[in-house]
């Protein structure tokens, strides 16, 4: 029996928020953190950067903190690399999303998206889990209230999570794991992954030349796509497609 190594990641805007798991067999998890080395490592080369540079997906974008000072298209270059890397390691992606505005108008007090987002992601990863007759330790990046997620997770597996399509998790073991960023290639690779399919989902820039940019950069990822679904907790739709 696998266990899934399940790193989570968040990305957000004023009205969406979207969280996103990458869960990597535990025998993958090593050649990918490599192969996302070796991405910096040609970078450092090409461009000079450090070569312990954070890949992070808004920096990468925006040209930020170790990527400030390149050219866009040596930006997307590593992006791509590196997504390239991703998609070539047997890895799978869930992504589940809501529409923060939604949520205001739909309740007189509704709970955090986090909190939302993030009972409907587990409810996902046990769930394939299961599915593969496998087991997942979740590892997400460092937040500023790790016991109230760690509760959350013990809740789940008592009561279940709640909501039309709630679930006991069973398949999820020990407790919540955080790690930073910085030293974790696969929270890192967690974060491209995220942020990029919150850009695609969500409308985010209108130039066509950077939708087509955007959607080379994810066709790297698209086979390993298990799930994704944006809830809008207004809209009449409640159908959540395959898987």
């Amino acid at each position: 029996m696998w266990v899934l190594l399940t790193y989570l990641d968040e990305s957000y805007t004023d009205r969406w928020y979207w969280m996103g798991a990458l869960m990597v067999p535990d025998n993958v998890a090593i050649p990918l953190s490599t192969a996302l080395d070796e991405v910096v490592l040609n970078a450092a080369k090409a461009y000079g950067v450090n070569a312990e540079s954070e890949l992070h997906g808004y920096d990468l974008f925006q040209g930020r903190a170790h990527w400030s000072g390149l050219p866009p298209r040596a930006r997307v270059a590593v992006y791509n690399a590196a997504m390239k890397a991703i998609g070539a390691h047997d890895v799978t992606i869930i992504l589940r999303g809501v529409d923060r505005h939604g949520l205001a108008r739909r309740y007189a007090s509704p709970k955090p998206a986090h909190e939302v987002v993030l009972s409907h992601l587990l409810e996902r990863v046990d769930g394939y889990a299961a599915m593969r007759e496998e087991l997942a330790l979740v590892i997400a990046d460092e937040v500023d209230n790790p016991a109230t997620h760690r509760s959350d997770l013990s809740r789940y597996r008592v009561d279940g999570t709640g909501g039309y399509r709630s679930r006991r998790l069973t398949r999820i073991v020990d407790t919540l794991h955080f790690a930073p960023s910085h030293a974790s290639r696969l929270v890192q690779a967690v974060d491209l992954v995220t942020f990029l399919y919150r850009r695609m989902a969500n409308g985010t820039g209108h130039d066509p030349r950077e939708a087509a940019a955007n959607e080379k950069l994810w066709s790297w990822v698209e086979q390993r796509r298990y799930h994704s679904w944006c809830w809008s907790p207004t809209a009449r739709q409640m159908h959540e497609g395959p898987a």
